[in-house]
């Protein structure tokens, strides 16, 4: 049993108090608890029970640290894992996080407070607010100032993954974001009222694919039909990555834009990123085209000309970044009439394609550089009314018309 001391405060009072060694930090410095109370029983009963959670390895050592502290503490070591295109989402992600909650202390964080907070980002949350026209003569627009449930899921996770390496640290006695949710009625009223724009149909891609032909960036803009990202595009090199003997291009770098503010270049994001893709003869041929092009526009530049090395640059040398393709992509797709996609859904668009058309899951996987084909499918393949026609054709045969 520890020393329990008896303490005359000056206003007159007794008080019994004790120190405990709770172990050591991540130094090798011994940590003690001085705990005060009121009887000496008490102090006797608190002394036995941190003892005995000390010896069991479940004690929680007071502190003081807030919300805010720990999650910059939690960012400084998990930055060293991020690739540098992800730390600002992050950052902004953790802002949220550090305004509403920041200044309560970690070991007084309840449910209710996480709770309040996943409500508040639904209802107030967005910075900026939007005005929504929902084509009801009754109400044709409305403010809209809460953040979409897609965003406070991920903000959510978040503070989730850091109260959870808190209660492995032993800071807390639990993470208590851990059941929080965003209620599943304004899930369904978010996707009712945002649907998802389907990537391209076979003939949507096959009039870009016909309509693109003359333009200078057409072997680019073909290679992000055969699923290339846009940042592997933008960081494809002549001599490193594409063989126009042998017909292939290497994923081996990638050059992304943050914030549409600066460009980042690095290797791919993963190790099965890295990949060698055959080119189909279109693209192939296209290449060859835009690679004989540029070497016209050097001659006709001179000193003028940067040799940059990189496949995507405009006609002086200088490589273009993801933004330029993606603006000359959009505008490309408003002169032929179609659909406004992302640039990268052309790449879901490539991926289903071959999924439906019985590619194996090992190709595919490979093909869209993930570790396996779950994932791949999971992410990209969601086949339409079109794509089950075969299914019907099949029932037809079940109902004696086959």
């Amino acid at each position: 049993m520890a020393e329990i001391k008896k303490v005359i405060l000056q206003n007159g009072k007794t008080r019994y108090r004790f120190v405990v060694d709770v172990g050591r930090d991540e130094n090798g410095k011994r940590k003690q608890l001085t705990i005060t109370k009121d009887t000496k029983k008490e102090a006797e009963a608190e002394y036995a029970r941190i003892r005995h959670q000390r010896d069991a390895g479940t004690l929680i050592v007071p502190n003081k640290i807030t919300v805010g502290e720990w999650v910059d503490e939690w960012f400084t070591k998990k930055k060293e894992d991020l690739e540098a295109t992800t730390v600002p989402s992050y950052e902004t992600q953790l802002s949220y996080i550090k305004d509403r909650l920041g200044t309560i202390r970690l070991q007084e964080l309840t449910e209710d407070h996480c709770d309040t907070f996943v409500q508040w980002l639904l209802a107030e949350g967005r910075r900026r607010p939007v005005i929504l026209f929902t084509g009801d003569p009754e109400k044709p627009a409305e403010m809209v100032t809460g953040l979409r449930p897609t965003s406070v899921d991920t903000i959510l996770s978040r503070l989730k993954e850091i109260l959870g390496r808190a209660f492995v640290r032993q800071m807390v006695r639990a993470n208590v974001a851990e059941y929080v949710h965003v209620p599943r009625q304004l899930r369904k009223q978010d996707k009712r009222r945002n649907p998802k724009v389907q990537p391209w149909n076979v003939a949507e891609v096959q009039q870009y694919v016909t309509g693109i032909r003359d333009d200078r960036l057409c072997a680019p803009l073909m290679e992000s039909l055969i699923g290339m990202r846009p940042a592997e595009v933008a960081g494809q090199r002549w001599e490193e990555d594409v063989d126009l003997v042998r017909g292939t291009v290497s994923v081996l770098n990638t050059r992304t834009m943050v914030r549409n503010h600066y460009t980042v270049e690095k290797d791919t994001k993963t190790t099965s990123g890295e990949r060698t893709l055959p080119l189909p003869r279109l693209v192939w041929d296209a290449l060859k085209g835009f690679k004989a092009l540029q070497a016209r526009e050097r001659l006709a530049a001179g000193e003028a000309y940067t040799l940059s090395g990189y496949v995507l640059v405009d006609e002086l040398g200088v490589p273009l970044d993801t933004r330029n393709l993606r603006e000359r992509a959009c505008a490309l797709m408003e002169e032929l009439g179609l659909r406004r996609v992302r640039l990268y859904d052309a790449r879901h668009a490539v991926l289903k394609y071959l999924a439906v058309s019985g590619v194996p899951d090992v190709v595919l996987a490979a093909w869209a550089g993930h570790t396996n084909a779950a994932f791949t499918k999971a992410k990209y393949v969601a086949p339409d009314a079109e794509d089950l026609r075969s299914a019907a054709a099949a029932l037809d045969g079940l109902h004696g018309l086959g």
